[in-house]
């Protein structure tokens, strides 16, 4: 678990990014930085590009760690076709991903908690690694008990995003289908993710 999940939004302020797209976001109101120096302005290194288009990946992902990320990254590149799609779609894989595009959950970090709490099935049979890939066709469902709770509930009428077209989903019986891997065009990323700059990061 990530030991920023009480800070995300300074997350959002470190980047200059409204990640998520929420409407609580500090950067709302603040477009700069947190801490003594976060309105100076700086000119970015192509280094500093790459890190940042990193970060905000990993960082809307729910604060990936680093040995896991990298993880990610070494297997795109082993996959065929371009490596950046390949880590999307890897990315988008990931259950707690998936919990939260299904809109079981409000953020990424809750919905990693839904995961390792043991209140998410995957194919009938209860799944608590955040970090399971996803295969097509796999059916993802919340508990009985799950789908009472008042968070999941939130979650589910928030008209903040929908669900994308990439799932079969099942609103009434909180379900949904994976049906394909997405390319970096199908996800609905609030702001620009660029993978290409991630994949030129690690291969420097």
């Amino acid at each position: 678990m990530s030991k920023r999940i009480q800070a995300k939004y300074k997350i959002n302020r470190r980047l200059g990014v409204n990640l998520w797209g929420r409407a609580k976001s500090p950067l709302n109101k603040r477009e700069y930085g947190p801490g003594q120096h976060g309105q100076r302005r700086r000119k970015p290194t192509d280094y500093g590009t790459q890190l940042q288009a990193k970060q905000k990946l990993k960082g809307y992902y729910g604060n990936i760690g680093e040995r896991a990320f990298r993880k990610l990254y070494q297997e795109a590149v082993r996959r065929k076709g371009d490596s950046g799609e390949n880590l999307i779609g890897l990315l988008e894989r990931r259950l707690d991903a998936v919990v939260y595009r299904l809109k079981f959950a409000v953020t990424p970090f809750a919905a990693r908690q839904l995961v390792s709490h043991g209140h998410v099935k995957v194919n009938g049979k209860r799944v608590n690694i955040a970090s399971y890939q996803i295969s097509d066709n796999d059916v993802i469902e919340l508990t009985a008990k799950a789908k009472q709770m008042a968070v999941v509930m939130e979650a589910q009428a928030s008209g903040e995003r929908d669900v994308p077209d990439y799932y079969d989903y099942d609103q009434a019986n909180a379900k949904g289908k994976f049906l394909r891997a997405p390319k970096l065009a199908d996800v609905p990323y609030p702001v620009q993710m660029e993978p290409n700059l991630v994949v030129e990061f690690y291969s420097r």
